[in-house]
């Protein structure tokens, strides 16, 4: 899995490139303020928002899920309740503080946390017998790296490759950089598109660098645990060992103090999360149906019980995630993304890489993107697509789709909707 951050080659320069520049000229509010723009549509500004509310309410579910549940088994507390205080905590934080006060716990809360599994990293090389050669020994030899039943490159993009790896998780990471409210925010905060790209590239870089010390942290594990006979944890399961180890094998002080961070850094994500839908639903979608124009002190009242009733609903979710259990959350959560956030990006290329979509053809992209999708998750055999194909597909039948049906659309009417000035990669 380690491969998938390599995606962030694809993603970043392709961000960097193209969509910047679009966004820091036309200076938008939010990222489906694009979509309005480009196809001349509140109707498609308003789907987007919806789609990535949805998109937001299962990132967060599990953003709470996965700690709640760690800590439940370790504590003895009933995980519901751990999920309530987290999601409480989160609304709070968003509701009072706004972006700016969101952004920087958000990043105080990661960088601990980066302190903290840089540290835990470094106490569990150093208690493997044989150190990092070790772990190193087991990445090359015992298939820990590259399965022996992954391929580098197979031409059916339906099944799992190295290649399909890296490219689905990099039309992932670059939907999330173009479509989501979460991340365009913080891009709409300045027009610097100098600083931008450096902030595009620190991120890249931060990701993998944090990629590869939980990828080491996991084969560390693997050595502790099932090369040197160490007892599993009580706890231990899926998704939920390295947090048990941290319980039982670090020094009682640091643990507290990593999983506090860890706890914190979850509930910070979901402030972030919060605040993103409260934004998008105001200006996408209130701003858009309302007759008259929200003043601020209107849009801050209807920000903050967006973020009242969505967290809760968020928190509702978690708790049914944490009832009925998640195989893999990181599986999970990336075909979810692919599902959703494919379906959206494919919309944003259409606009940004084509002069002849117009309105029609891009809603009819969109929903029939949406269609495609949802009879592949829930109608189609999982292990004939791989999740990691679904971007792929959303983004190429909104690409068909759409511009058949704006060309047809424009020849039936005869009349031809050149796009606004700086909405497409095109120099006008």
């Amino acid at each position: 899995m380690w491969f998938a951050q390599l995606g962030m080659l694809v993603a970043i320069p392709f961000t960097i490139r193209f969509f910047l520049p679009i966004y820091s000229k036309l200076g938008i509010d939010t990222a489906y303020h694009y979509l309005e723009i480009r196809f001349n549509s509140k109707g498609l500004r308003i789907l987007g928002a919806v789609m990535f509310i949805i998109y937001q309410v299962g990132r967060m579910s599990i953003i709470m899920y996965l700690p709640c549940m760690v800590l439940s088994k370790l504590m003895g507390v009933n995980v519901n309740i751990l999920i309530i205080i987290m999601g409480v905590i989160a609304i709070i934080y968003s509701y009072t503080g706004g972006l700016k006060s969101v952004l920087w716990t958000d990043f105080i809360q990661g960088a601990v946390l980066l302190i903290g599994v840089t540290f835990g990293l470094i106490y569990l090389i150093a208690h493997i017998n044989g150190g990092m050669g070790a772990v190193i020994e087991q990445l090359a030899n015992n298939q820990k790296f590259l399965a022996a039943d992954q391929p580098l490159f197979d031409a059916n993009i339906f099944r799992d490759s190295i290649f399909l790896l890296i490219i689905g998780a990099g039309l992932n990471t670059m939907g999330s950089y173009v479509s989501s409210q979460d991340i365009v925010q913080r891009f709409t905060t300045t027009t610097d598109t100098k600083q931008l790209n450096k902030m595009m590239i620190a991120n890249g870089c931060l990701s993998i660098f944090i990629a590869t010390v939980f990828y080491l942290i996991g084969t560390g594990l693997y050595v502790f645990y099932q090369v040197q006979g160490n007892v599993l944890p009580p706890a231990a399961q899926q998704d939920q060992i390295f947090a048990s180890w941290i319980a039982f094998e670090l020094p009682v002080g640091v643990t507290g103090i990593l999983l506090a961070a860890i706890y914190a850094a979850a509930q910070s994500t979901l402030s972030t999360g919060l605040n993103s839908v409260a934004s998008s639903w105001t200006l996408d979608i209130q701003a858009r149906i309302n007759k008259e124009e929200l003043s601020f002190e209107k849009q801050t009242k209807i920000g903050q019980r967006v973020s009242l009733v969505v967290g809760i609903f968020a928190i509702v979710v978690a708790i049914v995630l944490a009832q009925g259990g998640v195989k893999s959350a990181y599986e999970w959560f990336n075909g979810f993304m692919g599902l959703v956030l494919g379906i959206l990006v494919g919309t944003f290329i259409l606009g940004a890489f084509t002069k002849v979509a117009n309105k029609f053809g891009a809603t009819l992209a969109f929903i029939a993107a949406s269609c495609v999708m949802v009879y592949i998750k829930y109608f189609v055999d999982p292990a004939k697509i791989s999740f990691w194909s679904y971007s792929i597909i959303s983004i190429a039948v909104s690409l068909v789709v759409g511009l058949v049906a704006s060309i047809a659309w424009s020849k039936v009417k005869g009349v031809n909707e050149a796009p606004l000035p700086n909405t497409t990669v095109y120099r006008d």
